[in-house]
């Protein structure tokens, strides 16, 4: 007992939490925003992958750390116009798009990499992000090593989250995101574009997702391999119903997710003799699937979520 309390109360738990929670947040946001406009964006797990692999090419190849950032970005945006093109444009299926996108851009993300970078035994390496030293608040007993201690875009993450409800909830444009993904006829009825929404809700939503992905390779590490994303994108698409397609519960979700993870990681230092560590690794995703069974249940689901839309059509 003494030694779980120990772990608790360590602040490198706790800075390891928004270290791990940071990607989530990006994720999840992304996800959020294009499923808020009614379009389901399956293709977060590939779109995070090519922006960890092309954010990292740019730093590698002398770009500094948020052009790297800006790159993916960028790249993301163009994997959700292709999205919105397919399933917004033309109304393909919005699960069989997604899919197909993540497995296009998953094999680009390795193609250029292994086109780019030559093979090599030890994975070449980029100067990451470094954790911000911020007067006084970095020196605050605990407070400073676990909240004041982190990397330019964990603040940014936890910033956009707040500035995302605040435009989801408080703005005309929030009100018209969510009158698209509630009922696209109605906001056509009122003089709103539907079509134009979601496309600037999935453009704008994964770019969020790439940038999530080249946290991996810009912050948390210093190079990329291809399985480095490892479902992050699958769990941010759970905990977009986790949190009731709400951003404040989607960062307090992205957190959650993110102890039982760091949790796990230190529980094994203690039990790892007695127990298998399969079942550690098991932890979190138990967990969350409770946590999620529990809260879906009151989710409310945005009525026109995977729903085509057609201008003039009921």
């Amino acid at each position: 007992m003494m030694a779980l309390i120990d772990i608790v109360s360590s602040a490198g738990l706790w800075a390891a939490v928004l270290r791990i929670a940071t990607p989530l947040i990006f994720g999840t946001l992304g996800a959020l925003l294009c499923e808020r406009a009614g379009v389901l964006n399956l293709g977060i797990e590939g779109i995070m992958t090519f922006g960890a692999m092309i954010g990292w090419l740019a730093v590698f190849h002398g770009a500094d750390l948020w052009t790297g950032l800006l790159v993916a970005a960028f790249a993301g945006a163009v994997f959700g116009l292709l999205h919105a093109l397919l399933t917004v444009t033309l109304g393909l299926s919005q699960h069989v798009t997604g899919l197909g996108i993540t497995l296009f851009a998953s094999s680009l993300s390795y193609f250029v990499f292994r086109l780019v970078v030559p093979l090599a035994g030890t994975p070449p390496t980029i100067v990451p992000f470094q954790p911000l030293d911020i007067p006084l608040l970095s020196s605050l007993p605990f407070l400073g090593p676990a909240l004041f201690a982190q990397t330019a875009p964990t603040y940014l993450a936890i910033f956009l989250a707040l500035a995302m409800g605040y435009l989801i909830f408080r703005t005309p444009l929030g009100l018209t995101i969510r009158m698209t993904g509630e009922n696209p006829h109605a906001a056509e009825a009122q003089g709103i574009d539907p079509i134009r929404i979601r496309y600037g809700a999935i453009i704008a939503g994964s770019a969020l997702m790439a940038v999530g992905g080249a946290f991996l390779t810009l912050a948390a590490f210093n190079s990329f391999f291809p399985t480095m994303v490892q479902g992050r994108g699958w769990i941010s698409i759970a905990l977009v119903v986790f949190a009731s397609w709400r951003p404040g519960r989607a960062l307090f979700g992205a957190l959650l997710f993110a102890f039982f993870d760091a949790f796990q990681l230190r529980l094994q230092t203690v039990l790892g003799g007695y127990v298998p560590y399969q079942l550690f690794l098991m932890t979190p995703y138990l967990l969350s699937i409770a946590a999620l069974a529990v809260m879906a249940r009151r989710a409310r689901v945005p009525q026109a979520l995977m729903q085509p839309y057609r201008r003039g059509e009921r």
